[in-house]
């Protein structure tokens, strides 16, 4: 059960939680490059300040989505000379950057899958084999990750505000889909059933 005054923001809940399960673990390091400024790749930068560590870079190739950030800065990576990263957690479900992004881990760097990849992944062995890199995959959230995941929005450290871009009625489901499927600014889509019964 999550707290009814959270509202249409509930319907992050199980994304937050989703987002911590790639950040929590063993000897995971925390993102000091985060690629894609959607909602993961948001949740994934807040999560990562109240853990304590320092903000993380997020790359977005969509200016309409740069805004939005909150103690942590968003660019293009076209502009980021940096090649030292240590832990890359890719967040925008694109597979066709993997050889970019092994260019830019330090030595002994990991990436983090952190997104969904529909097809099939690849990457040049020779440039991640002299880097010595470490890939990960992160999957869904678990029973740890749903109570810790409460406790840090209940206490205020993981806001959610400014993640639901759009409500529609369920009336208007066409026009709804089409924005949250074909709009690049439309974060996140809630239907509000409310008129519906």
């Amino acid at each position: 059960k999550i707290d009814p005054q959270m509202k249409s923001m509930g319907v992050l809940f199980a994304l937050a939680a989703t987002a911590r399960h790639a950040i929590a673990g063993l000897s995971n390091e925390l993102p000091d490059l985060i690629v894609g400024h959607g909602v993961l790749g948001r949740l994934l930068a807040r999560l990562t300040i109240a853990a304590g560590a320092p903000a993380p870079v997020v790359w977005e190739l969509n200016e309409k989505r740069f805004s939005g950030a909150l103690g942590y800065e968003v660019v293009d990576p076209r502009r980021d000379k940096r090649k030292n990263y240590k832990a890359i957690f890719e967040a925008s479900g694109d597979s066709s950057n993997f050889d970019h992004l092994v260019s830019r881990l330090d030595k002994g760097g990991e990436i983090v899958l952190a997104g969904f990849y529909p097809g099939n992944i690849s990457f040049a062995f020779a440039q991640a084999f002299i880097k010595e890199a470490r890939f990960r995959i992160s999957s869904e959230f678990n029973s740890e990750d749903i109570s810790v995941t409460r406790a840090l929005i209940e206490s205020g450290s993981l806001p959610l505000d400014g993640l639901v871009s759009e409500t529609r009625s369920v009336s208007d489901v066409k026009k709804a889909y089409e924005t949250a499927f074909n709009r690049k600014d439309c974060l996140k889509m809630v239907l509000d059933w409310g008129k519906a019964a």
